[in-house]
């Protein structure tokens, strides 16, 4: 994959509150156990994979509003985390004004695909990219989006769930059209899914019923260890390993795996 550059998946949804960072930090985890060099790329203005991560607001110094404005080399603000094969591109404090200084930009979608792909140098190193995208379908998202090879959307098992997605959808086949012809669907994981709630279970059937294969197997349970792990700057993987959590994201980390492999190959 190094001769190809990087599988780049952006993780979206334009709600908040649906594990989307949650599932950013913890997917990029299990990926780095498998031997495979990941980077993460915190591109919310809130931080919060940052901080997940262990890097407080104080200690990150140059990232994403650097990549994007600066347009500095990715390998210059990239940094190693605890977690072995893991680097970030932390969001910077600026990064919540990056949106309004690109407005005036030109090509001011493709700053982040042109900074992220291999001829911009040392992207190469990773097998895979996991792009954090906002909560919003703003300039910041739409960044994500337009640098990506395909889009993983965290659903979570509530009502009005798949309203949402269906305007992030619809989104995605904006920016394939007018945009990243090559951007696709990877694939729904869903979240915060409750045994005990039978609306989690009408949800995931929603779900598969409209998307089909494009669901995960895999579901993530709504888990306290999940919800304490971020305060402690940790993966819920590396907070409690034995979780219902943590052992849902490394089945989802293999599942994905497994997609990927099975994901026909593109003739040049």
């Amino acid at each position: 994959m190094a001769a190809r550059g990087p599988r780049i998946l952006a993780i979206a949804n334009q709600k908040g509150g649906v594990g989307k960072t949650t599932t950013a930090i913890n997917l990029a985890t299990a990926l780095a156990a498998t031997g495979e060099n990941i980077l993460l790329v915190d591109l919310d203005p809130q931080g919060n994979a940052s901080t997940g991560l262990g890097l407080s607001r104080s200690d990150r110094g140059a990232g994403t509003y650097s990549l994007l404005i600066e347009q500095v080399a990715p390998h210059t603000v990239a940094r190693k985390t605890f977690v072995p094969n893991l680097s970030i591109i932390p969001a910077e404090p600026d990064l919540a004004g990056a949106e309004i200084e690109l407005v005036g930009e030109d090509k001011r979608e493709y700053r982040l695909r042109r900074a992220l792909r291999p001829e911009a140098g040392h992207a190469e190193d990773y097998s895979y990219i996991l792009i954090d995208c906002p909560p919003s379908l703003g300039l910041l998202t739409l960044n994500g989006l337009v640098a990506a090879d395909a889009v993983l959307v965290p659903l979570q098992c509530e009502f009005f769930a798949l309203e949402g997605i269906s305007q992030l959808t619809r989104t995605i086949e904006m920016v394939k059209r007018a945009l990243n012809p090559t951007l696709r669907l990877q694939g729904i994981v869903l979240t915060m899914f409750d045994r005990r709630n039978n609306l989690s279970d009408l949800v995931a059937a929603d779900a598969r019923g409209f998307f089909g294969e494009q669901v995960y197997e895999t579901v993530i349970p709504r888990n306290i260890r999940v919800s304490e792990a971020p305060s402690h700057g940790k993966p819920v993987i590396l907070y409690d390993f034995r979780s219902p959590g943590a052992q849902a994201y490394v089945r989802l980390a293999n599942e994905l795996l497994r997609r990927e492999r099975a994901r026909p190959a593109v003739v040049a």
